[in-house]
């Protein structure tokens, strides 16, 4: 008897926290929902949270870590699906890796997971996160090469934005591939800086408000202006 009374205990227990569990995943599952009505990211990210910790989700976890990284919380983005390259791996969570990577200014770790997204479905748009990483780590030959992609493949409608200023911009695509192609022309050959100059300059020609390429212009007209320097004794 006493034995049969446990066992009842038990699973009267059992059945409690089923139901508050259950209870629980409706609550949140429409406290998500209305975050998601009402645009209120922190309370989405409460609501995600949650539910991942009441019932485990790959998918919420994905979803949770690119909400994070748009709202420019990247350490938490990657602190909740991780650094590594999964083979595995969502193409929102491979692009929630690469953007955050980036942002934290780990360009070796977010070009390869650029190249995973690249190799998934290649385009301009990535070919050109693909040239700019490979410039930052000083390959520029792989560069090269998504450049020439990018100027080929650059719609008319497609642009690119920029947020070196206070006031974000946005130039077209093939302008942005043509800074970049400059670029990789004074790294390559430092001592004809009138070259990559020329280069530049088409990109103005194309986008004459394109503020990077302005600065990179001014940048090297003035180290081309600049004296030389005298011999050592």
């Amino acid at each position: 008897m006493k034995r049969f009374i446990v066992i009842l205990v038990l699973t009267m227990g059992f059945y409690g926290t089923a139901q508050t569990k259950s209870e629980l995943l409706k609550h949140y599952e429409a406290f998500y929902n209305q975050m998601r009505l009402q645009g209120d990211v922190d309370g989405v990210i409460n609501a995600l949270t949650h539910l991942n910790v009441l019932a485990p989700s790959q998918e919420r976890m994905d979803t949770l870590a690119y909400i994070y990284a748009n709202d420019n919380q990247h350490l938490q983005a990657l602190n909740t699906i991780g650094i590594e390259k999964v083979d595995t791996d969502s193409d929102l969570a491979v692009q929630v890796k690469a953007i955050s990577l980036k942002a934290l200014n780990q360009p070796k770790r977010a070009l390869e997971q650029f190249e995973v997204l690249y190799q998934r479905n290649p385009n301009p748009y990535l070919a050109y996160e693909l040239a700019d990483l490979n410039i930052q780590i000083g390959d520029n030959a792989k560069a090269s090469t998504h450049i020439e992609y990018g100027i080929a493949n650059s719609k008319d409608d497609m642009r690119y934005a920029f947020y070196e200023r206070q006031q974000p911009y946005d130039v077209p695509l093939k302008a942005a591939f043509i800074h970049l192609k400059g670029l990789v022309q004074f790294n390559t050959d430092k001592e004809n800086i009138d070259a990559a100059i020329a280069t530049i300059d088409e990109a103005l020609a194309i986008d004459p408000n394109f503020n990077l390429a302005s600065l990179s212009k001014q940048a090297l007209t003035s180290r081309k202006q600049a004296p030389a320097e005298e011999p050592k004794k």
